[in-house]
């Protein structure tokens, strides 16, 4: 079950909406409705740390290692870093999909995978952001 699923399960277990719920996080009816299609993550981890609260069970629950490394990648890459992240997820779920791999390695090289995603993305953010902006993020301490 992805977090989205989570997500709906939770909700409707408490009887409320998805404006309900996006209420008392904090976020419009619509964020949730990418939450639970899986169209979207929690760019902030207190986003599930709010709603575990909400929902009484652990945060681990609701952030399983495909959620911990989205959430990573929108904090840092925003929504469009996310949607690659899910373009490249997504393949290599396709990939696996004949069962060549033992479960062992598919999470190896899954996770593999991701940090090459992380490490590709630093260095063209690196290398393609202009000189000036370097320079005005240096100033501000964003380092």
């Amino acid at each position: 079950m992805n977090f989205g699923e989570k997500v709906k399960k939770l909700r409707t277990e408490k009887g409320w909406s998805q404006a309900e719920l996006g209420r008392r996080i904090g976020k419009t009816q619509r964020t949730i409705v990418g939450y639970e299609t899986g169209a979207s993550y929690p760019r902030k981890r207190e986003v599930y740390s709010q709603l575990a609260g909400l929902f009484d069970v652990d945060v681990n629950y609701l952030l399983t290692e495909n959620e911990e490394f989205m959430t990573e990648v929108g904090h840092q890459f925003g929504r469009r870093g996310q949607l690659q992240a899910e373009s490249i997820l997504s393949q290599t779920r396709e990939l696996f999909a004949g069962g060549s791999l033992s479960e062992t390695d598919q999470i190896a090289f899954l996770t593999e995978m991701q940090q090459i995603f992380l490490d590709s993305k630093r260095i063209a953010k690196d290398k393609y952001t202009p000189k000036k902006y370097k320079a005005n993020a240096h100033d501000n301490g964003e380092d």
